[in-house]
């Protein structure tokens, strides 16, 4: 199977050098590389040209919107959505097609290690990992039964583009937590179980360091909680303040 890698990108100089090194070491190479820029002021668009990626470019930035034109264009029946902040392992394209060739497997994502200058966050990395579990248990315990868990962004997801393609995508209507809401759909549709596989990718701690650690670390539950409760994704975006 062929894997495609879409990076939803707005603003992301600083970072995007660190994950395109990485890209270049993956072995085997993905069958291509997407970048859907949603009108960078930087030089996001011209960093990933250099590199080699194939570009698009919206006027209507939104991550799930760009998620989904990543999608639309890509070649691959395999489909990775990947940050702009996030470093792969060098095995990660054989990795994938090894959790997807489980077709009991709907979604899946890995450990996210999140890591600064200093070394890794380990704190909030150990919450981000156990959260993948017990958010589901909390909120949707009918489906946790049924092999749900929540992923999130950083978490690098992978799918086969059938169950994409069945679920309609990401819900563009989410301005946050639409990870999280494309977990939920895949397992009420009953298109798998979603897994956290134990292999680590590397996160930025670019959130935590600007805010400090009980800032960073309130807002995730905060907003975890609320959006869990039913709240407005759009009231809840506004607390998730971009820090690029």
């Amino acid at each position: 199977m062929a894997l495609s890698i879409i990076i939803p990108a707005l603003n992301e100089e600083a970072a995007l050098p660190d994950t395109l090194e990485r890209l270049k070491a993956l072995d085997p190479q993905p069958q291509e590389i997407l970048l859907v820029d949603g009108g960078s002021s930087d030089r996001t668009v011209e960093l990933a040209e250099a590199a080699g990626l194939r570009v698009l470019i919206t006027s209507q930035p939104g991550r799930a919107r760009q998620m989904n034109l990543g999608a639309s264009k890509a070649s691959g029946d395999q489909l990775c959505f990947l940050h702009a902040d996030t470093e792969l392992p060098t095995e990660f394209v054989t990795l994938a097609d090894q959790v997807l060739s489980d077709h009991a497997t709907g979604l899946a994502g890995f450990v996210s290690i999140m890591r600064g200058p200093t070394g890794p966050r380990r704190v909030t990395t150990a919450h981000n990992f156990i959260k993948t579990w017990y958010a589901p248990l909390l909120f949707r315990p009918h489906l946790f039964i049924r092999g749900c868990r929540l992923l999130f962004g950083d978490q690098v997801m992978i799918c086969r583009r059938q169950i994409f393609e069945a679920v309609g995508g990401f819900d563009e209507t989410q301005s946050i937590m639409e990870e999280a809401d494309f977990c939920i759909r895949i397992s009420r549709g009953g298109h798998g179980r979603i897994r956290q596989v134990n292999r680590k990718v590397w996160s930025s701690d670019r959130r935590v360091a600007e805010w400090g650690f009980w800032k960073a670390n309130a807002t995730y539950i905060r907003i975890g909680m609320g959006w869990g409760l039913g709240g407005n994704v759009n009231t809840l975006a506004q607390r998730y303040e971009d820090v690029r």
